[in-house]
């Protein structure tokens, strides 16, 4: 008989006796083949109850989440976003591109300076943001990733 079972029969006997109309003059508690005995003086013969109470079930363990978190590779200044590297040229990066940190992944123009964008940490490309000429601000996304061990 485990610790669990015990509590889940004292707790039964104790629900038992604030539900009834009156209180029992006389309880038994039994835990083998678990029985709870209530007796009341004026009334009919002892109440017997043997339905047994099922042991407590452990919760199964949570089957380890994947992360799946997405980060963004954001404009280092305000500018005009460009994903190649002139009209024309295939983009730096598309959808499902693997980066590598240290990777140019697309251009801002700012006051007729070409800045790389680089990615800084591995991963797998999910989303490209912005088209081709969209003007940015500081900080706002243009690529959406999933980090990947390298």
């Amino acid at each position: 008989m485990t610790e669990s079972t015990l509590d889940a029969v004292r707790a039964n006997a104790v629900a038992l006796c604030t539900q009834t109309p009156r209180p029992p003059s006389w309880i038994k508690v039994t835990a083998g083949e678990i029985a709870v005995e209530l007796s009341f003086a004026d009334g009919p013969a002892p109440v017997v109850l043997a339905a047994p109470v099922p042991a407590p079930v452990e919760p199964p363990e949570p089957e380890p989440e994947v992360v799946t978190t997405t980060r963004h590779i954001t404009s280092p200044t305000v500018g005009v976003f460009y994903r190649a590297p002139e009209p024309g040229a295939e983009p730096f990066v598309a959808e499902g591109s693997v980066i590598a940190p240290g990777q140019q992944v697309g251009i801002v123009e700012a006051m007729k300076l070409m800045l790389p964008v680089e990615a800084d940490h591995h991963g797998r490309v999910t989303e490209v943001l912005l088209t081709d000429g969209t003007p940015v601000e500081y900080g706002e996304p243009l690529l959406a990733y999933v980090p990947e061990t390298a």
